[in-house]
């Protein structure tokens, strides 16, 4: 079976992001970036359920500019197969990117395809639920644990309260959460053979999707700073400090 693995360029979980200075988004120029990290969970349970002999082939693709290849590379590294570029300068909002996927399934005709259950850059979490929706697939989001046997997917994931299980008929769509592994640590030579694998790069204007975003963002900003906090002798301090600050 052939999993389809979707991969996104983030600025660096240990960065913190600045704000343009009119507002008008986050700043991104020379900030270190890399592969989001709910989509390398992903890649590692793809490599996870092809060494359990259930997946024969991964492929790993990836929407943007030619500087999306570092997070391809990485793919590589980690262990998949092959790794496509669809290659846009557009701005890309999670409806586009689902639609764009969905484009990519249809020709790669995967039996699974996983996705992080968001990423770290806007949080929105909506990609992988819009494409199983565009796609008429069962989804499995938030998943912490996955089986794969006779046609059908089992999906553990965490709800309120507890756990939910689902099965899902393949092809399904399975967002990956946090808890669902621990990705493998890539070594220097894996990398180093990862630049010289080749990149399939597709136009995504050759695709025929209207992938124009349909969002507009207003303003960007921080957040606001807290006050700096203060310590109290004993209870009763904090009784009347808390009366002077309205909190009771």
């Amino acid at each position: 079976m052939k999993v389809l693995v979707a991969v996104k360029r983030v600025v660096d979980y240990n960065i913190r992001p600045r704000i343009k200075a009119d507002g008008s988004d986050v700043d991104i120029a020379g900030v270190k970036m890399s592969i989001n990290p709910f989509d390398e969970i992903a890649i590692e349970e793809a490599l996870r359920l092809k060494e359990r002999g259930v997946v024969t082939e991964i492929v790993a693709v990836t929407i943007g500019t030619a500087a999306c290849q570092d997070v391809l590379r990485h793919a590589l590294a980690m262990g998949a197969d092959r790794v496509i570029l669809l290659e846009s300068d557009l701005e890309l909002q999670p409806l586009g990117v689902a639609k764009l996927l969905k484009a990519i399934v249809d020709k790669e005709q995967p039996g699974l395809i996983i996705l992080g259950k968001q990423a770290i850059d806007d949080d929105a979490g909506q990609t992988g639920q819009m494409l199983a929706a565009l796609m008429h697939a069962g989804q499995g989001a938030f998943a912490s644990s996955i089986t794969v046997a006779d046609g059908e997917a089992v999906v553990v994931r965490e709800v309120d309260g507890g756990t939910e299980t689902v099965a899902l008929k393949l092809p399904a769509v399975i967002t990956a959460d946090l808890r669902l592994n621990e990705p493998r640590f890539v070594k220097l030579p894996n990398l180093m053979m990862a630049k010289k694998k080749p990149i399939e790069t597709i136009a995504a204007s050759d695709l025929g999707v209207n992938a124009e975003p349909r969002l507009k963002l207003l303003k960007a900003a921080e957040p606001a700073e807290r006050k700096a906090g203060i310590k109290v002798a004993n209870v009763a301090e904090l009784v009347s400090k808390l009366r002077e600050a309205g909190a009771i």
